[in-house]
């Protein structure tokens, strides 16, 4: 005679098995978070090329520092000091530039798209063939840039001037 109630234990038990070893051996990878630089001195670090989607280098000390074809996207610079920085070729779509020092940056190639710099200034920056399609500018602001740019984006094929609506 078989034992319906022991039966239905060792399923039971078999199914938790199971689903342990499924959740044990195929976990889902973790999403890649942004790394936090926060207040650090980095100067003349080399980020070039690297994925820094959504990290956070508010108030850091990045003069001189190449990003040079890194993903910036959505990364935080707020209140850096970003002097010297070459972001030639970087995505830097939706960053947070509000209140960097961006003197002498460049800018080359650069896709800004939806950034946010209403309280920043470009003195000295190379903008050719950057896209500045619907980033946040003071009127002042993007006055200045429509004088010095210049150039396609080669990625968004978008006129620098164009997406600064200069005239």
């Amino acid at each position: 005679m078989i034992n319906i109630k022991n039966n239905k234990n060792i399923l039971t038990v078999c199914v938790l098995l199971l689903l342990l070893t499924i959740i044990y051996f195929f976990q889902p990878v973790a999403p890649a978070w942004g790394v936090n630089y926060a207040k650090q001195n980095l100067v003349e670090q080399d980020f070039s090329g690297q994925d820094l989607r959504d990290s956070d280098f508010e108030h850091a000390n990045l003069r001189g520092c190449n990003f040079s074809h890194a993903n910036l996207q959505g990364v935080r610079f707020f209140a850096s000091n970003l002097e010297g920085a070459n972001f030639e070729g970087a995505d830097l779509r939706y960053a947070d530039l509000e209140s960097a020092r961006l003197v002498r940056v460049n800018f080359t190639d650069a896709v800004l798209e939806g950034a946010f710099a209403t309280n920043t200034l470009f003195n000295g920056a190379v903008i050719d063939g950057a896209d500045f399609t619907d980033v946040l500018l003071r009127l002042d602001t993007e006055k200045k840039l429509c004088e010095i740019a210049k150039g396609t984006n080669p990625i968004t094929g978008r006129k620098t001037k164009d997406t600064l609506f200069c005239p």
